[in-house]
């Protein structure tokens, strides 16, 4: 994780019983933020969970029924990867997309949605789980440092593409 002072903080919430919330705000115009999300060009560069891991993978068809795919390799050698279908897509706003883990993960909704206001974003993302024990197994992984930490390294990285 990266030795500077968090300026912004993520914060979790669990709405309903299927669905975790995480909220950012950025130093950036949503434009740019929308850019971050959805070029592989920049995905890589922060969408990277703890300290140690890369994105080898980064395929990414922006529009309704367009696929994506992820795929990680952290220092041990250890991968990982997720897909799924965009459901939405509405430039610069809102991204909608299913996500796919594999094996035992179930296939979840996400809805991404970019507010700017006064030069900074807000960046609201919803996953809606098929029940409240994937939701919380999903939360027991860890996921929620992994998801604070690349959303440090996007705060980052935003400032170097502005």
């Amino acid at each position: 994780m990266s030795t500077k002072t968090r300026v912004h903080v993520t914060t979790f919430a669990r709405p309903s019983d299927r669905e975790l919330v995480a909220i950012r705000t950025v130093d950036a115009p949503r434009r740019l933020v929308w850019d971050a999300w959805t070029n592989p060009k920049h995905v890589p560069q922060w969408m990277l969970g703890p300290e140690g891991w890369t994105m080898p993978v980064c395929e990414i068809d922006l529009r309704p029924g367009g696929a994506w795919h992820f795929g990680w390799r952290g220092h041990d050698g250890t991968e990982m990867e997720m897909r799924g279908v965009y459901q939405e897509v509405a430039p610069p706003e809102r991204l909608v997309n299913t996500e796919s883990w594999g094996g035992d993960w179930p296939e979840t909704l996400n809805t991404l949605v970019l507010a700017e206001a006064n030069g900074k974003t807000t960046m609201t993302c919803t996953i809606l789980y098929p029940s409240r024990e994937a939701r919380d197994a999903a939360i027991a992984t860890g996921m929620n440092d992994g998801w604070s930490e690349s959303y440090d390294r996007l705060d980052e990285y935003l400032a170097t593409i502005a």
